[in-house]
């Protein structure tokens, strides 16, 4: 059946980030869509996030489409131009290859949710501005380095 059971579905908390930068992920969890519905061209996940969780790192990406409608919350999207307020119902692109960093922010007291859906690739670059960070994901998995290739 095409409905998809989220209670049933596994709720994954952490980061892949290194070092001390996982711990920035505390209070973000998610439930991945896409993989139990038999999907393989996109990846769709639920996100909740606690009051004053991130999303992830402000980041962007070289070759993956990312697509998120707000659910549940007060949560804002903080990018290259600065804090936007989002409500639910709302709706953020970002277009692979645009260099404008971005993550969501539950500013609110309450917890937010948010469904994001995006683009899988085999390869991808990923950019992270504020901390001198970009991963490289191929079938080994992901690797971080600084924005120039060095070790971190």
């Amino acid at each position: 059946m095409p409905k998809i059971d989220i209670s049933a579905l596994p709720v994954k908390t952490g980061s892949s980030y290194p070092g001390t930068l996982a711990a920035l992920m505390e209070g973000r969890s998610q439930v991945g869509l896409s993989g139990p519905g038999g999907l393989t061209q996109f990846g769709a996940n639920l996100v909740t996030l606690a009051p004053g969780a991130l999303s992830s790192i402000r980041h962007w990406h070289e070759q993956q489409d990312e697509f998120l409608v707000v659910l549940s919350g007060a949560l804002t999207l903080r990018d290259d131009a600065g804090d936007t307020a989002l409500a639910p119902g709302d709706c953020c692109a970002f277009p692979a290859g645009d260099p404008n960093g971005h993550h969501i922010v539950n500013t609110g007291d309450q917890p937010g949710s948010f469904v994001v859906v995006g683009t899988h690739t085999e390869t991808e670059t990923g950019w992270y501005p504020d901390d001198d960070m970009k991963v490289t994901i191929d079938s080994s998995g992901y690797t971080f380095t600084k924005s120039d290739g060095s070790a971190l």
